[in-house]
This record gives structure tokens, sequence and C-alpha cells, in this order.
């Protein structure tokens, strides 16, 4: 299961090199037929796409490595790490929407555009947005946050030729209308870059294990232990394919050390077989006052 879902986000990864390269060649031509400077700088933002994209290989390859001596727990986490480098790709490629944006406002530019660009940019939104919605599909397929931010990436562009094609039908009535939709475009990009980068984030920081987890972790030792232990003091560390969990029971002290050892196991062995989370247990005596 998790070598087909390494195999997808690697087609992924290619496909999308390959499908840019191909786009920018089309769009760059355009711009030198048309000589249009927006359609030449949307051209180079289609190629960035694809140094997002072979970021999203190396973070898989690199993310299926078994672990080792320095990375016990693996490197699962290299996939987030590529995730965080295609979001903030992405907020710097929005920050400079808004920059030209304003520059154009400012300077009153109209773009003008020819038949050429019609045709480049209308291939570039449809193909980008079917390369986005199967980099999303792969994505949920397979779980993968740097594939689900290359997604975004790809959605990026096809909205930036969109203002382009809004631009070419409507600019003739209102000068302003390409800077005004960069910029809105722009805040809309800042967003999915914001939602990319808080969902990588986040696990790489640590977070505490939701309610519904540990509900459903409690009722597991009930079933291993057959009696109540009070699981508390819960910590999880997800390393991306693998899921570290510690916390605490608490076991009559009259217990013998063999007798809390084999209850703490096979709650172990329990939420390993259930949830395949490796857990670590430590053993608290149950005494009168607690």
């Amino acid at each position: 299961m998790i070598r087909d879902s390494n195999k997808l986000s690697y087609s992924e990864g290619w496909i999308s090199v390959v499908v840019n390269v191909g786009l920018f060649a089309l769009k760059y031509w355009a711009g030198i037929v048309t000589d249009s400077i927006a359609i030449k700088a949307d051209a180079w933002h289609t190629l960035s796409d694809s140094l997002t994209s072979v970021i999203v290989i190396v973070g898989v390859k690199i993310s299926t490595k078994p672990a080792d001596k320095e990375h016990p727990f693996g490197h699962g986490r290299a996939e987030w790490i590529a995730a965080i480098i295609i979001g903030i790709l992405l907020a710097l490629i929005a920050f400079n929407f808004i920059s030209e944006s304003f520059q154009r406002l400012r300077n009153h530019e109209a773009i003008e555009y020819g038949t050429i660009a019609i045709v480049a940019t209308v291939v570039s939104i449809l193909v980008k947005e079917a390369l986005a919605q199967y980099a999303l599909w792969a994505g949920k397929k397979t779980g993968s946050k740097a594939v689900m931010a290359d997604a975004w990436h790809h959605r990026s562009d096809a909205l930036s030729s969109l203002i382009i094609l809004i631009g070419i039908f409507f600019n003739t009535f209102f000068w302003w209308i390409d800077g005004v939709l960069g910029i809105i475009v722009a805040l809309l990009i800042i967003y999915a870059a914001f939602d990319i980068l808080k969902d990588s984030v986040s696990p790489i920081l640590g977070k505490e294990p939701d309610e519904a987890l540990i509900k459903q972790i409690r009722k597991l030792c009930w079933q291993s232990a057959g009696e109540e232990v009070h699981a508390h003091h819960f910590h999880m560390h997800d390393y991306g394919g693998h899921t570290e969990l510690t916390f605490h029971i608490r076991l009559a002290q009259e217990m013998t050390l063999e007798e809390a050892h084999d209850i703490a196991t096979g709650i172990e062995n329990t939420i390993k077989d259930d949830l395949n989370i490796d857990a670590t247990i430590h053993v608290d005596p149950v005494t009168e006052t607690g």
C-alpha cells in the first residue's frame, strides 16, 4: 500500500515536470510572437512549477528511506519539509503578483494581446487545472502533503493565466482590471500557502492527539487489559508514515513486575494492530490517593 502511494506521488511529480516544461515553451513562444511581457512572465511562473514538482519527487524519495543511525524514526518528515518549501514559494509568487499589480495600477499600464496569446492562455488554464485536479486526487489517495501543495501551485498558475485571459477581453473597457484581479488572486494564493504551511508545520512542531483518538486508545486499553487502567499523559510524535505514542497507565501496586509488563505489552500490541501506532507505556502504581 505504501509502495503504491509512493509510486503515485512519483508519477504526479514527473507528469508535472514534463507538462510544465511543455507549457513553458508554448507560452514563452506566444510571448515572443505577441511581444507580451505578461505572458513571458507567466511562462516563467509555469516553469517554476517544475521546480516544486522536483521538490515533491525528492521529498518522496527521501521520505521512503528506512531508519538509520542518524535518523532512528525514519525520514518521513522530509515530505512535510518539501511541502513547507512549496508553501514558501507560493507565498513569494503571490507577493510578486501584488507588487506587479500595484506597479501596473500606478503606471496606468494596459496589456495588448493577440490571437496566439488567447490560444496559449486557454490551453494553459485547461491543462494546469487538469494537473491540479490530478494532484489533488493523488494527494488525497496517498495522504501526501507535498503532492497536495503541488496541486495548489498548479492552480495558482491556472489562476494567473485566467487573469491574463480576463484582461484580454475586458482591458479595453477597464484599464485597471488586470491589476485589481492580480491582487485578488494573489490574496487567494497567500491563503493557500498559509493553509499548506499550517498543515505541514504543526505536525513537525508536535501536537497533542485529538480527543477522538484518545477515546479510541482508552477503549483499546480496556479491551486488552480487561480492566480500567486510567490511561493518561498522552504524547504523540508523527514522523510521516510512522507514529510514536507515549502515555501512562495506572496498575495495582500489588502486581508483580512481570504482570504489569504483560499488560503494558498487550496494550502496545493491540494499539499497533488496530491503529498502526507504535506505543510506549509507562506504568504508575495505583495508590490510595491516586
